[in-house]
């Protein structure tokens, strides 16, 4: 009941309104469920010519409920006494056929609309919760994905939310329909015996537990069978990944090895549980039917020797309610599996909601514009145990162009990183214009920086829409001018549908010099102050290299720049360049001065003038 209450109170709420409608639709269905049934009653009567007491009309009591249902049994039978002796037998039936008709008819349609007012719900709380994820996905620290696999954060977001969403309404049922049919229908059945009802009462808690037995290590379960869906999930999203290299290594048996073991261990795990949850609908048959057949003779022997008032064709109308109950306590069975089941993703779902991220602004402050400078004030950052960067100290003038050098794994990419809060520092501080980075706002901050990797990352979209990326009020004309100063405008228009041409997955359409100069064009839209260059010609040919660099140069005039290069021949013009080795810097100064020093630049450059 805690795990119901818990999810009606994080989705349902907000949709009250509908909530409130299926109760009462479900409870005017159950009601008119009830008067078609009575039908069976004068039918049986009929049909068998049984013999009854004459009736006369009796007045309404109202302020005695037990009276009340009395009077109305009475009335009832009067007014079918009255259509008889008025008619023939013939028509009497009809008029019986007629409401029983009629009676169906509103119960069927109460319980459509009943399920209807819940599909704003079902696809509402989908909405919500999917909602949810992706907003605090996409607000995690990077960090987060390095633990993560994609692949399970993908199920998370679709299976885990499918399985809520199914437990959710299973609770609804649980709480506002199968619960009212249930109370209504014993209600009736008290009020033609007690003794009767009394008895069969007996047989219900012993179903309860038998189907609880069985459903007790569900979520446990289905919590694991989540997790091997989310590992399958990942080695697909890794297989399309690294197609490439899986084919040009002929890895392929081994990939399909790998599948199949993950493919199996998943089907296992699932058979066990829909073997389960299988369970809940033969047992519920069976323990009804089973009851059925006592109550039948149970009840039988009570009326044959007059221990209970109930008339015959009264007790078959005992035996319909009764057998009508079945159903919706078979269905609170199931919707219990349905609950661990969604219980089980929920957990899964948490861990991503309930992570609290590692970027916050400590004071908020707004920033619009860099006007002075960029500290780094004995800088200190690890990913885990070993520290990456050790007392880093370097000031950026606005207006100037400094470049970071060293070999791979020196912390190169990791500094800048930091620049845009991707990472926070865990000692000393990064000031802009005299503050610390943690008090500025956020979103502000990364507002005053543009970025262009080694590994441009574009989206499987338009290239207009790339373009405009970052800048999504822009103008066709402000784009096409961005795309002409990146040296892509020309083509861009060579392509059949121009800038509203798709580019395919990550850009696969394209050349690498293609992708880095959209890449240029969309950082040169967003027109940031400070710029950030990592490797961004390192991967090219000498001929795309050229355009590009042609590209750069345009997007760097007039901004703060910070390059990463491994080509130091591209750096010749900063004006400070700082060599950084095993997480220090340990050389700066311009391009002449490092060479005249003999150090770790000049090693650099004469293994690449080699």
């Amino acid at each position: 009941m805690n795990t119901i209450i818990k999810l009606l109170k994080r989705f349902v709420l907000k949709y009250k309104k509908y909530v409130a409608a299926n109760f009462i639709l479900n409870l005017i269905a159950t009601l008119f469920s009830l008067f078609s049934f009575a039908t069976i009653i004068p039918v049986l009567q009929i049909l068998f010519k049984v013999q009854s007491q004459q009736h006369s009309f009796m007045p309404y009591n109202y302020n005695n409920i037990g009276q009340l249902v009395e009077i109305l049994k009475n009335n009832a039978s009067w007014k079918i006494e009255q259509i008889a002796l008025n008619n023939s037998v013939e028509a009497s039936l009809i008029w019986l056929g007629a409401f029983l008709i009629i009676t169906a008819l509103l119960k069927v349609g109460c319980s459509y609309l009943g399920a209807i007012s819940l599909v704003p719900v079902r696809t509402g709380v989908l909405r919500d919760i999917r909602r949810d994820l992706y907003n605090k996905v996409v607000s995690l620290h990077l960090g987060y994905f390095s633990n993560e696999k994609k692949g399970d954060i993908i199920s998370r977001m679709s299976n885990d939310v499918i399985e809520v969403e199914a437990s959710i309404i299973s609770s609804l049922e649980v709480i506002f329909k199968n619960p009212i049919m249930i109370i209504i229908y014993l209600t009736t059945l008290f009020i033609l015996s007690w003794q009767l009802s009394l008895f069969s009462l007996i047989v219900l808690p012993t179903c309860a537990w038998l189907i609880g037995k069985i459903g007790k290590n569900l979520k446990r379960k289905s919590l694991l069978g989540q997790q091997q869906n989310g590992e399958l999930l990942s080695h697909i999203d890794e297989t399309l990944g690294g197609i490439r290299v899986i084919q040009t290594f002929n890895a392929q048996e081994e990939q399909k090895q790998k599948f199949s073991f993950l493919n199996e261990q998943l089907r296992k795990t699932f058979n066990n549980i829909h073997i389960k949850y299988q369970l809940a609908h033969p047992i519920s048959e069976l323990l009804g039917t089973i009851v059925i057949a006592v109550l039948l003779i149970y009840g039988g022997w009570l009326i044959l020797h007059n221990f209970d008032t109930l008339e015959a064709a009264e007790f078959i109308y005992f035996l319909v309610i009764f057998y009508s109950i079945i159903p919706p306590f078979k269905d609170l069975s199931k919707a219990s599996y349905s609950i661990q089941k969604g219980a089980a993703s929920l957990q899964r779902i948490d861990e991503i909601l309930n992570t609290q991220p590692n970027i916050v602004s400590n004071k908020n402050i707004p920033i619009k514009a860099f006007n002075n400078s960029i500290k780094f004030n004995d800088v200190w950052f690890k990913y885990q145990e070993n520290w990456v960067l050790q007392n880093i100290n370097l000031e950026i003038g606005k207006g100037k162009k400094i470049a970071l050098v060293g070999q791979s794994g020196s912390g190169k990419t990791t500094m800048v990183d930091m620049l845009p809060r991707l990472y926070d520092i865990q000692k000393g501080e990064i000031l802009i214009d005299g503050k610390n980075i943690k008090d500025y706002n956020i979103c502000d901050l990364r507002h005053l920086m543009g970025n262009v990797n080694q590994d441009p990352i574009l989206f499987n979209d338009t290239f207009y829409n790339n373009i405009a990326f970052a800048t999504p009020n822009a103008t066709r004309e402000q784009i096409e001018c961005a795309a002409k100063i990146a040296n892509a405008h020309q083509f861009i228009m060579e392509t059949p549908q121009g800038y509203d041409t798709k580019i395919g997955d990550r850009g696969c359409k394209l050349s690498g010099g293609q992708r880095q100069r959209l890449s240029i064009a969309r950082a040169i839209l967003k027109d940031p102050p400070i710029l950030i260059l990592d490797e961004a010609t390192s991967a090219l040919d000498t001929e795309s290299e050229k355009l590009v660099q042609q590209a750069l140069e345009n997007l760097m005039q007039n901004r703060t720049i910070v390059m990463i290069a491994h080509r130091l021949s591209t750096i010749k013009s900063a004006d400070e360049i700082f060599v950084v080795h095993e997480g220090k810097i340990v050389e700066h100064g311009k391009h002449s001065e490092l060479l005249q020093q003999k150090g770790h630049y000049y090693t650099l450059y004469n293994m690449q003038s080699f």
